[in-house]
């Protein structure tokens, strides 16, 4: 197949790669333009032009993707995957075979921007990756593949994305192999059981400590490495990278949610809804990066972390 390859992040130069050094031929890759780095730095390419780059192939960085920019290419299939925008049907049709699209998700549950993330924060036991023919809808088109994986309850949304991206590739590559074959069957997209995962929002991070533990703990698991789940005292903010929930002893009197109740070599315990969340690792604020661990915890009197204090009320709003 010659193939024109579009996406964006890391995920997804971990399916060019595949492609790369696969029978198939990629002969043009589509990605975003340069951003910006973090607190104005210069503009930094995405790892899928990086990986392009490396091998040589053509890099297009439009606003967005015409058909009248891909038909002339003559190419068998447009791939996508996380490229981070709808395409119109011109751009779904300009290819000989169309469109497909590596989703990581069992489809029809969490179409949208981040599935990964939102499989964590609501509690699912499994995911995985489908192989799916784009239509103009939002990850509406018809399955050609689907695998599942089982989501560890130590999974962040780093480590998930990791394993995904290891089952993706070949996934994708069995289904262009036989892509021309009459035993590929699209499966059409059960109605029943359609969540949207949306994009995360930073003001998502900020922890409600009226939550139930277990709910914040996927929280902190899900927005792992990217925004990072977070609370304020006396105006200072914290990132937790990561806790875990430890019961509320029989017959223990409930603190106000947001309460340090105590400071361990296991960590911070913070009375939640209802049990104890025991952070056990946390990024102090202005330390460019510095982070506390365990044992470390226990040295945070400076910062105001104390048996007894509690996080700022804008933390539970």
């Amino acid at each position: 197949m010659r193939i024109v390859f579009a996406g964006t992040p890391s995920f997804a130069a971990h399916h060019l790669e595949a492609l790369i050094t696969s029978q198939h031929e990629v002969v043009t890759v589509v990605t975003q333009p340069d951003r910006p780095g973090k607190r104005g730095k210069m503009p930094i390419s995405s790892p899928v032009k990086q990986v392009a780059l490396a091998h040589a192939l053509p890099v297009l960085q439009p606003e967005s993707i015409k058909g009248a920019m891909l038909e002339p290419l003559a190419a068998d299939i447009l791939v996508v995957v996380a490229y981070g925008q709808i395409l119109r049907r011109r751009a779904l049709t300009a290819t000989k075979h169309g469109a497909l699209n590596v989703h990581a998700s069992l489809l029809p549950r969490w179409r949208g921007a981040a599935p990964i993330q939102r499989a964590i924060q609501f509690g699912d036991t499994s995911t995985g990756i489908c192989i799916m023919q784009m239509d103009e809808g939002l990850d509406t088109g018809p399955v050609l593949l689907r695998q599942e994986i089982p989501i560890d309850e130590q999974d962040t949304a780093e480590s998930l994305t990791h394993k995904l991206a290891q089952i993706g590739p070949p996934a994708l590559i069995a289904v262009l192999d036989q892509l021309d074959a009459p035993t590929l069957m699209p499966q059409i997209q059960d109605t029943e059981g359609v969540t949207y995962a949306h994009k995360l929002h930073k003001s998502e991070s900020l922890i409600d400590w009226k939550k139930p533990a277990s709910e914040i703990e996927r929280t902190v698991r899900a927005f792992q490495p990217d925004p990072l789940a977070m609370t304020r005292l006396t105006g200072a903010t914290f990132k937790i990278l990561a806790a875990t929930v430890t019961k509320q002893s029989a017959g223990s009197r409930l603190a106000r949610p947001g309460t340090i109740v105590e400071i361990s070599k296991a960590g911070l315990g913070v009375q939640c809804g209802d049990q104890i969340l025991t952070v056990r690792s946390l990024q102090i604020p202005n330390a460019k990066g510095s982070v506390m661990t365990d044992g470390e915890l226990k040295n945070l009197g400076s910062w105001g972390l104390r048996p007894g204090a509690m996080f700022d009320e804008l933390s539970q709003d």
